[in-house]
């Protein structure tokens, strides 16, 4: 590429490193779609170096190696998954390797290890390569999406890793558990990161705030571990920029950020942006090489900030740029440095499409590179300005190079102002300086002034008259009319000329755009009188003195127009396909001849050159046609793009094609001189330069324009045979062809991702940007289709032609598809879709008139006999004569005739369709005729109505729509599609009947939005559905949606009702919370109260006070839900070792005091967390809580409902104690305690007893009033049950030194504390004594005897220890006396006698009716005989259940009868009713079983107590249970 100038293709955006400068100063390379551009920036001014080819798909990554000798190594990622390695100096690939398989995000080149590639993926995955040993290495540090990394330039291992959610990484490459450090701090994208160039954290003044830790966290790291690889070694400070606009500098040491910079708000300067596109942010940061203060950052519009780490306060940075429009103008993606010679230069690439290099010492921009984002589709010569050259790019803007500037070879300006899409076509106005003349792909036309002071912001001028389809060419000529008229200054003396896609060519006046432009096919067919249609124009080129026109046509022909008035002189018949390109000679060589020379080029490879002289200078007045050329400059292999004469030489041209090289010819001597094949694409345009002979510009479709010297090229001629596949190749490696199907969403890698973001989300500027970065669908994606718009193709070239490499015959084209109609020239391929072999297969639509269209088909004698036959018909007609019977044979020619042979063949081909099976032709068929009512009657017979036929009944009239739709509706329901038979219904206002049907057939919303849109709101069918709707919902357990739609139909109340089925805790807070907006208050409480009792079993109180504070009424639940949790707390405080619940406990953080009795406790809780200030609201309480009765409890209670019970029991206990009426307080502390009895939970009847009267019955007994037998009664019980807690409690508890007992006893019943009280299982045995005395009795004396040997063992010590735990032990079981009440014994056992009579009366009942059953369904006398025996064996042993165990082993008791039964009953009743009432008021533990246990005490039990109890269970202990276990101490 020596030698030629480059305007280059656009780096792409989006990246966090896809640009770099080698470490020699020499290169510089940034990756441009699929390519890796490289120039030349040793010198004042960069030059084109070469490109690096070889990938597929876009680079998404680019770095140098940075290692000494080793400098012209690079390595890029793309979207195809690989990492290639080059050579960059000898433009080579190297390695290449694709381990990835995910998007590669982000790619870097260890600036230690010369042979590390490190590379990160969308998916989180990083992989190292080492090439010179083809090894690699895999880590997975987080599965989030990798925006960049970086290589340590100081330790080997370690890498950052910046994210897409804000973390930041380091990890260690030579460790298995690889990360040292998570630094969070960013809260988006990181764009970048740069490790500081010098090692080291020394502490900088600005950073001592930031970085004073207190002595004790020394060492301790808050993101990660503080390893000892980082705390050994020296550390290095690390930057990051991210999208949140911020920069942080964190320590690599400590793990943690030091400085945090915010982007200022900074003001743009020589901007050249519409501020209708809203920009996204960017943050790159650099730190150049041996600065460890100070940072290089992208801004906010293209700013580029350097940052100074020492400066205080908040303005440390200093702006790149000393005067205006040296600064970029859009988003800094990439910033790059290297040392050259004694300067610091900075390179920087931007959304802008310039690349820019900076002076890091003077903060100046050195020179700026501009570049191109798509296609050049034309290149245009100022005719004025010389050396001024236009750009037409596919990036819609457009650029105007002053190739001819000293001091910047790349002096460029921009214009882009009101384009908005391709720009297809350029032409400079031939005398006004600075006028240029463009065309754009959506067929806009406008005119830019490129010089005046204000051009740069000013929009152009833009003509009113747009076209259908892309502009191809454009052209100043002289006036034609209607323009020519007027006076002379009254009108331009030249116009501008457009010729676009639709095949028109439009005049344009450049003194009025606003007003309508002139089709010239008009003039043209006034001046030449002709009638039949012109063809579509493709090419227009006036002769530069503005005499003669020609113009270039889709069928390949050429036509010649003599100004004004263009008349016709000449057509030229050479090629046979469309023409792309035309072009006059100059007029100023030496041999005037040679300026009738035109030159043609089309879609076949062959230009064309044809000499005019002879047919302008000719007095002939009708057209010529020439049909041979004047020479033939064959070579190419491909079509013809764009053509220009050398101004320099007579008889030079210079031809691009699409074989992808321009050639120079010598036309005169049909020759060929010269072939560049620089480009790495389809050429799409050139210019010869006005001021250079051996210089030519070409522009293509690999987004670049190149200047080249025609002597320093080494081929004569276009490639042919292996050159031409060579070639072929190349172009292969561009981009894929992808369809908009396959294509990856936005978003899918980092890059993509921020394209959707920079255009919140408008597809139109998602397009736009993409098309601009060189990766849109119609430009980076389908170049195969974008290339041709600039060569007018009518056609598009198969893509199977480019497919393959071997394929000679890939540039020839098919031949053109022919219509039978003229159809507009398609120049443009963008806006059509390829045409494919599955396309043109594509069925064809069923004709609706086939019978004659087969009759037009025939064969030519048949034909010629149609036409002699309808012209005699024609000829009967003029007579005024029928023409039927001449066409009964040939009804098709009715077409021709009059409407009553229409008829008949309509009437014929309506049958065939009808016999086909094609009813909707015969409906159409009818509806054209006029028969409408007879077939929509035949229709809804044959329930073949349709949408079309529904929709065209009105024209039948009213009647018949409304029968047509009520006929459809019924229809539709038999399909099932009941929606839509209500619409129709709709149509018609039969409102109900619509509501109805949706009803019936469950459409509840949709008859529902139907019925409150379209009825009265206080219509009862609403109501009605919303009810209907809400049973069936409740039905299925919908309740949420059954609620509202009983709220719909306002009836709160069902809504409540159906909220609270579901019983869980959230359901019924809302019903509560429902039913209180709705008024019903005690629905509400109730509500409230059964959501605090699920609250209450999940130990969630907090939860439950929350609920019941809602409502006054249940505050007297509110004290008993206190009092519960304050009793959970105290007893899981004594019983420690209970089982842990899965869900914790929810308690109140109240202050408690321990020092006072628990009723004190928990009044001043009442008081001062519930407010409970007067004795009013306890009394109310009180009353409150009487009035609620709860069930007797038993062993199958659940313990956490049987706790809320004794809860109960106890509030009301204690709000007696704080109104001091102690009568009731003994009440209600005994029914607690015989609630826990009762409930067979002794652990917990014994735990109340203590935490309730802890020391006892005394201090309760005194307060009470000693006249108020009943209340006494009720303490005597109390004291009974606290003695009956006390008694087990000195059994199953002996000292632990288990010498001292007198026998000892080795308990087989578990220690009560050892068992939790409030989450035991249903079944404690062991909780209920009195069901085991015998067998704890027996085990006892067994274990008696088993140790009698110890006893003898005692010593002294022992004794003495012994003797005074008797003391204390008698002294203890003398408060049991109370135990021991002759008239409770004898109460009790009355009551057991009552109890098993009336056992023993139910067990015969329940056999009587069993037997009854039996013999009822016995059929067989033998069976009812056993039956019989059977149930009196079964009698007989029930009568008698536990004969075995009540009696000796021989002993069997007899049948007892029902009379001797009836009779035991009455006098057991009797005795009961002698005893005193205040009794049998309240509940006793049982005497017998404490008796029992006394004597179990043995030498424990006092004296005295001892033989009380023997003498009870002489006397009372006659029943079964209780003789077998007093057998030892007693003898009958």
């Amino acid at each position: 590429m020596a030698g030629v100038r480059v305007l280059p293709a656009s780096p792409n955006w989006y990246s966090s490193r896809c640009s770099d400068a080698s470490s020699d100063g020499r290169l510089f390379g940034f990756a441009a779609r699929h390519r890796v551009c490289l120039l030349d920036v040793s010198a004042a001014a960069p030059t084109f170096y070469g490109e690096l080819i070889g990938h597929t798909e876009r680079i998404s990554g680019f770095a140098f190696c940075r290692c000494p000798g080793q400098s012209s190594l690079c390595a890029s990622s793309s979207d195809d998954g690989s990492v290639r390695i080059w050579d960059a100096e000898a433009l080579e690939p190297v390695d290449e390797y694709a381990l990835h398989q995910n998007a590669i995000s982000a790619l870097h080149w260890s600036p230690l290890v010369k042979d590390l590639i490190v590379s990160g993926d969308e998916k989180g995955v990083v992989v190292c390569y080492w090439h010179n040993r083809s090894d690699s290495q895999q880590f997975f540090p987080e599965p989030r999406t990798i925006f960049c990394l970086t290589c340590s330039p100081h330790h080997e291992n370690l890498v950052a890793i910046g994210y897409k959610d804000g973390m930041v990484v380091i990890i260690d490459i030579s460790r298995k558990r690889e990360v040292l450090h998570r630094l969070r701090g960013h809260d988006d994208e990181i764009h970048c990161l740069a490790w500081c160039p010098v090692p080291g954290e020394e502490r900088l003044s600005a950073w001592q705030d930031e970085l004073q830790v207190v002595p004790s966290e020394e060492g301790r790291v808050p993101n990660g571990e503080l390893t000892q690889y980082t705390a050994t070694k020296k550390g290095c400070y690390l930057a990051s920029g991210s999208k949140d606009q911020t920069i942080r500098i964190w320590s690599c040491t400590r793990g943690r950020s030091v400085m945090t910079l915010k982007l200022p708000p900074t003001k743009r300067r020589g901007g050249a942006i519409d501020p209708a596109v809203k920009e996204r942010i960017w943050l790159t940061v650099h730190w150049p090489s041996g600065r460890s203060t100070e940072i290089v950052s992208s801004s906010f519009g293209g700013e580029l900030l350097l940052w100074d780490l020492t400066q205080p306060g908040k303005r440390k940075w200093t702006l790149l740029g000393s005067s205006e429009g040296q600064n970029h103008s859009r988003i800094v993606f990439n910033l790059s440095s290297v040392k050259c010679q004694d300067k610091e230069l900075l390179f920087s690439i931007s959304m802008d499409r310039d690349v820019k290099c900076w002076d890091l010492s003077t903060l100046d921009c050195s020179w700026t590179m501009p570049s191109l984002g798509g296609f050049v589709y034309s290149l245009a010569f100022s005719p004025v300005d010389t050396g001024c050259l236009a750009v037409g790019v596919g990036d819609s803007m457009i650029r105007v190079w002053n190739t001819l500037s000293m001091n910047n070879i790349y002096d460029v300006k921009t214009f882009w102002q009101s384009i908005k899409s391709k720009v297809t076509a350029l032409s400079w106005h031939p005398t006004k300086e600075g006028c240029l003349a463009f065309g754009t792909d959506d067929g806009k036309v406008g005119i830019f002034d490129t010089i005046s002071s204000s051009a740069k912001n000013k929009p152009p001028q833009i003509s009113s008259t747009y076209h259908k389809k892309t502009v191809y060419t454009l052209a100043w000529g002289p006036p034609t009319p209607p323009l020519t008229s007027g006076g002379e200054g009254e009108q331009p003396s030249v116009t501008l000329y457009s010729c676009a896609g639709e095949g028109i060519v439009f005049q344009h006046n450049p003194w009025k755009l606003n007003g309508e432009a002139n089709d010239i096919n008009k003039v043209i067919q006034d001046t030449n009188s002709i009638k039949h249609k012109l063809p579509a124009r493709t090419e227009i080129s006036w002769k530069p003195d503005g005499k003669l026109l020609a113009l270039g046509n889709e069928d390949g022909s050429i036509e010649t127009f003599q100004a004004p008035n263009l008349k016709l002189l000449c057509t030229i018949q050479q090629h046979h396909k469309l023409i792309n390109a035309i072009r006059w000679h100059h007029e100023h060589g030496s041999q005037p001849e040679l300026g009738y020379l035109i030159a043609s080029g089309s879609i076949n490879a062959t230009i064309y050159v044809h000499n005019l002289k002879s047919v302008v200078e000719g007095t002939s007045e009708s057209p010529l046609t020439i049909t041979e050329p004047f020479r033939t400059l064959a070579g190419h292999t491909a079509k013809i793009t764009s053509l220009s004469w050398s101004p320099h030489h007579e008889g030079r041209l210079v031809s691009a094609c699409y074989d992808g090289t321009a050639q120079v010819w010598d036309v005169m001597k049909e020759e060929p001189l010269c072939n560049y094949r620089g480009h790495q694409g389809r050429l799409l345009s050139v210019q010869w330069s006005p001021v250079d002979p051996d210089s030519v510009y070409t522009g293509a479709d690999d987004f670049s324009v190149h200047k080249w010297y025609i002597s320093k090229q080494e081929h004569t001629r276009p490639p042919q045979g292996k050159k031409s596949i060579e070639l072929e190749k190349k172009r292969s490696m561009q981009p894929k062809v992808k369809t908009k199907k396959k294509k990856k969403p936005i978003g899918k890698s980092p890059a993509k991702q921020d394209l959707s973001d920079a255009t919140n989300g408008d597809e139109s500027m998602k397009e736009m940007l993409l098309e601009e970065n060189g990766v849109s669908d119609r430009e980076g994606e389908k170049p195969a289709q974008e290339a041709e718009m600039p060569d007018k193709v009518s056609t598009t070239v198969s893509k199977d032609t480019s497919s393959s490499a071997y394929d000679h015959s890939s540039f020839s084209l098919p031949k053109p598809f022919v219509t039978q109609k003229a159809t507009p020239v398609i120049k443009d391929p963008l806006k059509e879709k390829p045409t494919s072999y599955a396309s043109l297969k594509k069925r064809k639509p069923r004709s609706i008139l086939p019978f004659s269209t087969f009759m037009d088909h025939r064969s030519k004698d048949e034909l010629h006999e149609d036409c002699l036959r309808l012209a005699a018909c024609l000829k009967t007609k003029d007579n005024n004569e029928d023409v039927s019977p001449d066409l009964e044979d040939r009804i098709h020619l009715g077409l021709f005739t009059d409407r009553a042979s229409l008829h008949k063949m309509i009437d014929v081909e309506g049958k065939h369709h009808l016999e086909n099976g094609h009813p909707e032709l015969f409906q159409q068929l009818m509806l054209w005729k006029g028969d409408m009512k007879g077939v929509l009657q035949a229709a809804a017979e044959r329930g073949e109505l349709t949408d079309q036929l529904v929709a065209i009944s009105p024209m039948v009239g009213y009647q018949a729509w409304v029968s047509t739709v009520e006929a459809f509706a019924k229809q539709l329901c038999f399909q099932e599609q009941y929606v839509k038979a209500a619409t129709h219904l709709l149509s018609i206002h039969k409102v109900y009947e619509a509501v109805e049907l949706l009803k019936v057939n469950n459409f509840y919303r949709e008859a529902i939005v139907i019925a409150k849109a379209r009825l009265r709101p206080e219509d009862p069918i609403l109501k009605d559905l919303y009810t209907t709707w809400a049973a069936l919902l409740e039905k299925d357990g919908h309740y949420s949606m059954a609620a509202k739609c009983y709220l719909g139909a306002s009836s709160p109340y069902d809504a409540v009702k159906v909220l609270a089925k579901k019983g869980d805790v959230t359901s019924l807070r809302t019903a509560a919370e429902l039913a209180l907006i709705s008024g019903e208050e005690e629905l509400s409480a109730n509500l409230s109260f059964r959501c605090a009792q699920n609250l209450l079993l999940s130990r969630n109180w907090v939860g439950a006070q929350e609920v019941l504070q809602q409502h006054k009424t249940l505050f007297g639940q509110r004290l008993v839900f206190c009092l519960n949790e304050l009793l959970c707390k105290c007893l899981s405080e004594r019983n420690p070792c209970d089982q842990k619940s899965p869900v914790p406990p929810c308690y109140h953080s109240w202050k408690l005091n321990r020092e006072v009795s628990f009723f004190d406790m928990v009044i001043e809780v009442w008081q001062n967390a519930l407010g409970m200030d007067t004795t009013q609201q306890a009394t109310g309480a009180q009353e409150q809580l009487r009035s609620i009765e709860h069930p007797p409890s038993t062993s199958n209670a659940h313990p956490k409902q049987v706790l809320y019970h004794i809860s109960h029991d106890l509030t009301l206990a204690a709000l007696s104690s704080h109104t001091a009426t102690w009568d009731e307080a003994v009440k209600s502390i005994l029914g607690a305690v015989t609630r826990s009895y009762d409930a067979g939970n002794f652990t917990l009847m014994q735990d109340i007893c203590s935490i309730i009267l802890p020391k006892g019955c005394d201090n309760l007994r005194h307060k009470l009033d000693s006249t108020n037998s009943q209340s006494m009664d009720a303490c005597r019980s109390l004291e009974g049950f606290v003695a009956y807690g006390l008694l087990y409690d000195l059994w199953w508890n002996p000292p632990k030194d288990s010498s001292i007992l007198q026998n000892p006893v080795l308990d087989p019943v578990p220690c009560p504390s050892e068992q939790t009280a409030l989450e035991r299982s249903y079944i404690s045995n062991h909780c209920s004594p009195e069901e085991t005395p015998d067998q704890t009795a027996t085990e006892m004396d067994e274990n008696r005897c088993a140790t009698t040997e110890i006893c003898r063992c005692e010593t002294e010590s022992d004794s003495t220890t012994r003797s005074l735990y008797l003391e204390d032990s008698q002294s203890k079981l003398n408060g049991c006396k109370v135990l021991l009440s002759e008239e409770i014994a004898a109460l009790q056992n009355t009551q057991r006698d009552i109890a098993e009579v009336q056992q023993i009366l139910a067990d015969m009942i329940h056999q009587h009716q069993q037997q009854r059953n039996n013999l009822q369904e016995s059929t067989n006398g033998s069976t009812q005989e056993s039956n019989m025996q059977q149930s009196s064996e079964t009698e007989s042993d029930k009568l008698c259940p536990d004969s075995s165990q009540l009696t000796c082993k021989d002993e069997v008791k007899e049948p007892v009868t029902l009379p001797e039964l009836t009779k035991q009953l009455l006098q057991a009743k009797q005795k009961l009713a002698e005893f005193p009432d205040n009794l049998k008021v309240f509940p006793f533990p049982d005497v017998l079983e404490c008796c029992l246990v006394l004597l179990h005490a043995g030498s424990r039990c006092p004296p005295q107590l001892h033989q009380q109890a023997s003498d009870l269970l002489r006397k009372h202990g006659n029943a079964g249970i209780y003789e077998k276990a007093a057998r030892r101490f007693l003898k009958f």
